[in-house]
């Protein structure tokens, strides 16, 4: 079992950032890919960030390129989401994730089917 928890969250003005971390426990090994999702009222969950664990890649989604930076700490466990110059648009629930023995595609990393373990979320508002 892998548990996650996510921290950082928060209330900003537009073009504020942010910087959220997960810290994982339990039974790491095996995991290929972490992720950041994040879902509002009403709409479907979407993938923010995606990175592999073992080479360090990393995608993103079209709305965060240029934005949002996704890292990981191996060491400390600890996955991190760094959000500058947030938008309205931006305020969500935003989840850690991982895929712990699980295989996955290139073009999936942002999607949920590639990941079995989830935090509890953390919230960030972004008002203007």
């Amino acid at each position: 079992q892998v548990q996650l928890v996510e921290s950082g969250g928060g209330s900003v003005q537009a073009g504020g950032s942010l910087r959220l971390s997960c810290a994982a426990s339990g039974y790491t090994y095996g995991t290929g890919c972490m992720g950041w999702f994040r879902q509002s009222p009403g709409k479907e969950r979407e993938g923010v960030a995606a990175i592999t664990t073992g080479g360090g890649t990393t995608y993103y989604a079209d709305s965060v390129k240029g934005r949002f930076t996704i890292s990981q700490d191996n060491a400390k466990n600890t996955l991190y989401l760094q959000m500058n110059s947030l938008k309205p648009e931006d305020t969500a629930m935003y989840y850690c994730a991982a895929g712990v023995g699980l295989g996955y595609q290139w073009g999936l990393l942002l999607h949920p089917s590639s990941y079995n373990a989830w935090g509890q979320g953390t919230q960030v508002t972004v008002s203007s």
